[in-house]
C-alpha cells in the first residue's frame, strides 16, 4: 500500500510545546509536520520547515508563498530564495507584492583599481510614493555585528577614528540613494541645490534642514523617517567588507564621483568632475546602496566627538555631549579619495550649508507590506 506523505506515520512523534525538539528527534511528518514547525517561535526551525515544504507539491508551495507575509525578514528571504527561480505568474506576482527586489552587480577592485571580481546579488526594498511620479526606494539592511572604524594598519588612518570597536546594528531600511532634488522638492516644495538636476542629490542643505525634511516626510507618509546614525551609516557602507572602500583597496572615477586627480593606494589619477552627478550611475555595494562613496557627504544624526571613547555599541545615535558639530560621512565630488573611505569621519555645524553636503534617510525595520 502506498504511504500518504501528508499523514503522520505510526512511529512519528508529534511536536508539542514551545521548545524546539531535541536534535535527531522524530517530528510530525508530512504537511502537518511542516505546519507545526512553521508555528514555532524559533526562526531557524521555521526556515528548515520551509525547505522541507518543497517535497509536498502545491500544498507545500502554498506554505512557502504564505511565508512571504511573515513579519520576519529572515523568513521572507528564505521563502524568496525558494521561489525566485520559478516562472509561474502567480508566484512572480506574490513576490512583487510582498517582497519587491532588484538585482545588481557587486564589483571589487585591486590596489590599482582594476576589477578583480563581479557577482550578481539582490536586495529587498519598499517604494514610498511621494506624489507626482516621485518615489523613494527604501532598501532592507539586515542586522549584524561589525568592527567600526579602520584598523591601525589602514593607510592614512587618523586619530578621530580610534579606537576601532565592535558594534551590533539592528536591521533597518536605508534610502537606496542620497535624497534627490526631486524627492526634496516633493516634500519641501523648493530646491536649494547649486548643481541642479532632478536625479542629482540635493545639496546646500544643513543638518537642521535634513532633520526638518525627515519630520515632514514622516508626517506625509505616516512612518518615522530619520537620518542614519553614524554606526548605521558605516555598517551600511561596508556591507560586510573590511577594506578601505566597499569596492576594495581603492576607488576610481569609473566607480565613484570624487576628486579623481587625488587617488588612493596605487590607483592612477583620473577624471575630476567638479560637480555632483545623477544618483545610481555608479555600481552599488553588496547591500544594494548607491553613492555611499563620494558625490555628496552624507549627514548623520550623531553629535561630533573627537574619538570613539564611550561611543554606543548598539548602532544608536550618539546624542550625549556638548559639541554642536554633527557627523558627515562618505566624502563628496570635491574630496580626495582618502576622504571617501568607509571609516573616514568629519563634522559640520548644525546650520552649515554647502554644495558638498547631502543626506539619505532611514527607517526602523518594519514589514514592507505594512
Amino acid at each position: 500500500m502506498t504511504e500518504n506523505q501528508n499523514q503522520p506515520r505510526e512511529y512519528d512523534a508529534v511536536l508539542g510545546g514551545q521548545n524546539p525538539p531535541p536534535l535527531g528527534a522524530a517530528v510530525l511528518g508530512g504537511i502537518p509536520g511542516v505546519k507545526s514547525r512553521l508555528a514555532s517561535p524559533i526562526v531557524e526551525v521555521k526556515i528548515a520547515a520551509l525547505s522541507e515544504a518543497l517535497k509536498y507539491g502545491d500544498a507545500g508551495l502554498d506554505l512557502i508563498i504564505g511565508a512571504l507575509q511573515d513579519e520576519s525578514m529572515a523568513m521572507k528571504f528564505a521563502a524568496y530564495s525558494l521561489l525566485r527561480d520559478r516562472d509561474e505568474p502567480n508566484i512572480k506576482q506574490q513576490l512583487q507584492k510582498y517582497l519587491p527586489t532588484f538585482d545588481f552587480d557587486v564589483i571589487t577592485v585591486d590596489t590599482e583599481g582594476k576589477e578583480n571580481s563581479r557577482r550578481t546579488s539582490f536586495a529587498c526594498f519598499f517604494p514610498e510614493d511621494l506624489g507626482n511620479g516621485v518615489v523613494l526606494e527604501m532598501v532592507y539592511i539586515p542586522g549584524g555585528t561589525f568592527m567600526m572604524s579602520s584598523p591601525a594598519t589602514e593607510r592614512d588612518r587618523y586619530e578621530p577614528n580610534s579606537p576601532q570597536h565592535q558594534v551590533k546594528v539592528p536591521a533597518f531600511y536605508a534610502g537606496k540613494y542620497p535624497i534627490t532634488q526631486a524627492q526634496w522638492q516633493a516634500v519641501m516644495g523648493n530646491n536649494p541645490s547649486w548643481f541642479k538636476g532632478e536625479k542629482r542629490p540635493v545639496e546646500f542643505v544643513s543638518w537642521q534642514n535634513a532633520v526638518e525634511f525627515c519630520a515632514k516626510l514622516s508626517q506625509k507618509t505616516g512612518k518615522k523617517y530619520r537620518l542614519l546614525s553614524e554606526a548605521e551609516w558605516e555598517y551600511a557602507c561596508r556591507a560586510g567588507t573590511t577594506t578601505p572602500f566597499h569596492f576594495g583597496e581603492t576607488i576610481t572615477p569609473d566607480l565613484v564621483n570624487y576628486h579623481g586627480n587625488r587617488p588612493y593606494a596605487n590607483a592612477p589619477e583620473g577624471l575630476y568632475r567638479q560637480e555632483t552627478t545623477d544618483v545610481g550611475i555608479f555600481p552599488p555595494n553588496a547591500f544594494g546602496l548607491y553613492d555611499m562613496h563620494g558625490n555628496v557627504s552624507e549627514l548623520c544624526s550623531d553629535r561630533w566627538h573627537e574619538n570613539y571613547n564611550g561611543a554606543p555599541t548598539d548602532g544608536s545615535s550618539w546624542e550625549t555631549g556638548t559639541d554642536d558639530g554633527r557627523i558627515r560621512r562618505g566624502g563628496s565630488h570635491y574630496h580626495n579619495a582618502v576622504f571617501c573611505r568607509c571609516a573616514f569621519r568629519n563634522s559640520c555645524l548644525a546650520d552649515e550649508r554647502h554644495t558638498l553636503i547631502g543626506f539619505r534617510v532611514a527607517i526602523a525595520s518594519v514589514s514592507p507590506s505594512s
